[in-house]
């Protein structure tokens, strides 16, 4: 019987530590990336000149020239998007028309930094939501903050004295503020179609769109008229509006929040009102008082405070209707907005 040679063994070489994965951070530079675009939509309403209902109404008009061609190209590349994802984006569309009417007054009324600041609202209103709707914790330091941030809208609304430039500031602010609420509620929406189909990325904003356009051009020819005849400077102003901040801006947003917490997003965001208030001021002349700008300073601190800290990602959609999903409600306990 004979015995198999046994070949001598090269010694195991150690193991190399497994790599400890990166977060993804893509999902927040694109929400910033929005957040920067979107900073100069008062800039350009201002310049454009017209009315609240009008701009609200050609803004998203002259959007969905740009929207639906972009739609039915994805729509051919990934088919038909499902009846839940359509139904929410047109009724986070409504909440957006509502936002782009107050909101857009609110510039007229108030300025641009003022009213880009105090729409800032949505950032408490947003995880509040996310609680309501989904039953998402809210962290206790965000209630807190509530009044805090209230009255720093005040301030910046220019309850203690306002830029004398501006018609309104105080009714600007208020309008603003509401602005803010109806902002929470699109984007609260906007974020959970997006999450329904991550391949269709224009298709949401498209429908929303559309709803906005819809609800603008119903209130404005319902109350002061939408103007068709106006001077070509105007439009041109409009359609850079309409192209950066309802197309580009919105996708980006939609895109990015879809794969962030609620409070990280609102905290993202808080890039918009910061620009705003320098645009503002470097582009238009606006002259914000001290108080005012202490207001603004309030309002940006009190948001970070409210929204600092780790974030987890919220569990990924499950087809289930909005505000539930597959984990259980212990595990669900467990994902807090911020972290």
């Amino acid at each position: 019987m004979s015995t198999a040679t046994r070949l001598p063994t090269a010694p195991a070489e150690p193991t190399a530590p497994a790599a400890r994965p990166q977060p993804d951070t893509r999902p927040a530079l694109t929400v910033l990336a929005g957040a920067t675009v979107l900073s100069g939509t008062g800039v350009l309403v201002r310049l454009a000149d017209v009315g609240a209902a009008t701009a609200s109404f050609w803004r998203c008009v002259l959007a969905l020239v740009v929207l639906v061609p972009l739609t039915l190209v994805e729509i051919r590349r990934h088919g038909l998007p499902g009846a839940g994802l359509v139904g929410w984006a047109a009724l986070s569309g409504v909440l957006l028309g509502t936002d782009f009417l107050l909101w857009t007054q609110s510039v007229l009324d108030a300025g641009v930094g003022i009213a880009n600041v105090v729409l800032n609202v949505q950032v408490i209103a947003f995880p509040l939501l996310a609680w309501v709707v989904a039953g998402m914790p809210v962290p206790r330091r965000q209630l807190v903050a509530a009044p805090v941030l209230l009255a720093g809208i005040a301030l910046a609304g220019g309850v203690l004295g306002g830029d004398a430039a501006m018609p309104a500031p105080v009714r600007g602010a208020v309008l603003g503020a509401v602005a803010g609420l109806a902002y929470a509620g699109y984007l609260y929406l906007n974020r959970d179609s997006a999450r329904r189909s991550p391949a269709h990325m224009v298709t949401p904003v498209c429908v929303a769109t559309a709803a906005a356009a819809l609800t603008t051009g119903v209130t404005g020819a319902a109350t002061t008229g939408i103007a068709t005849s106006m001077p070509l400077q105007a439009w041109a102003w409009l359609a850079v509006l309409a192209v950066t901040g309802q197309v580009v801006a919105w996708v980006l947003i939609g895109r990015g929040s879809s794969g962030l917490a609620p409070a990280t997003t609102a905290a993202l965001l808080l890039a918009h009102p910061v620009l705003s208030v320098v645009l503002g001021m470097l582009v238009l002349g606006e002259r914000p008082t001290v108080v005012q700008l202490g207001g603004s300073v309030l309002v940006v601190v009190t948001v970070w405070a409210a929204t600092r800290g780790p974030a987890q990602p919220l569990p990924e959609a499950s087809g289930l209707p909005t505000g539930t999903s597959s984990v259980t409600a212990p595990e669900r306990a467990k994902v807090n907005v911020t972290g």
